[in-house]
């Protein structure tokens, strides 16, 4: 694990996925454990999110950029904070994809969390395509200015950044340590140009078929702070293999 003072962190995103018998199960195994050297974040669908004890950090899954009204479906901030919510993950891929959430609709979400007290996990992160065409950098740069522009870089200080290569989500594919890495890097650096300091302290997550057999080879990178886990997060043996390698 990486020597600075930047503190760890793996969350569990179970998408539309869950029960009640996982959410005892889950609870029970991360009780028997002691993980002082990082954050482990639960973000399960939102019917589930007020049966977890006080002592599990919650994540939502998404957020509605509206505070209120005549919007059916919808879950605001408030109401999230209301349940114990922490952090609340904005932008994954599927949402993007699925529910065609723009860059500016993903500015304001976070915008929207910052003001009410709680943690983005903000994600970004290219298709296959963009790799192989060569303008991965200039994609990624520009889902990250669009979030700069409506919060500006002081604010960054208190969101926490996930990139999940499109490619890697649910394939079996995995990006190798030294992509993520330098992913990772590009966008630490990115930031630095605006400040230094946060660009340095930012917490940086990768998300793409993370699991106990690669996660402490891509955690032991400089720029990678620990994992958004998808499919392994449903499973808590595997969830807290994932949370040990990120304890070291």
């Amino acid at each position: 694990m990486q020597t600075n003072s930047r503190r760890s962190m793996v969350a569990g995103n179970w998408k539309m996925n869950g029960d009640k018998a996982l959410v005892k199960q889950m609870q029970n195994v991360l009780a028997e454990v002691s993980l002082d050297n990082m954050d482990a974040v639960i973000c399960p669908p939102f019917p589930f999110l007020g049966l977890f004890a006080d002592n599990i950090k919650l994540g939502a899954q998404n957020m509605s950029q509206f505070d209120s009204g005549a919007h059916t479906g919808e879950v605001s901030v408030s109401i999230l904070k209301e349940f114990g919510c922490s952090y609340i993950i904005i932008g994954h891929s599927e949402r993007r994809e699925d529910n065609f959430e723009s860059d500016d609709v993903v500015a304001i979400k976070v915008e929207k969390a910052l003001n009410a007290g709680l943690t983005p996990i903000l994600c970004f992160g290219e298709p296959e395509k963009i790799r192989e065409d060569g303008s991965l950098f200039s994609y990624i740069a520009a889902q990250l200015d669009a979030v700069l522009q409506q919060v500006g870089i002081a604010q960054f200080a208190n969101i926490v950044l996930a990139y999940e290569p499109i490619w890697a989500i649910g394939t079996g594919k995995t990006a190798s340590p030294e992509q993520a890495q330098e992913v990772h890097a590009f966008v630490r650096g990115h930031l630095a140009k605006l400040d230094s300091d946060i660009a340095a302290n930012i917490v940086i997550l990768y998300g793409g078929s993370v699991k106990g057999s690669n996660a402490e080879e891509l955690f032991s990178q400089e720029d990678v702070d620990g994992g958004l886990i998808g499919g392994a997060s449903l499973n808590p043996e595997d969830f807290l293999s994932i949370c040990q390698a990120a304890n070291q």
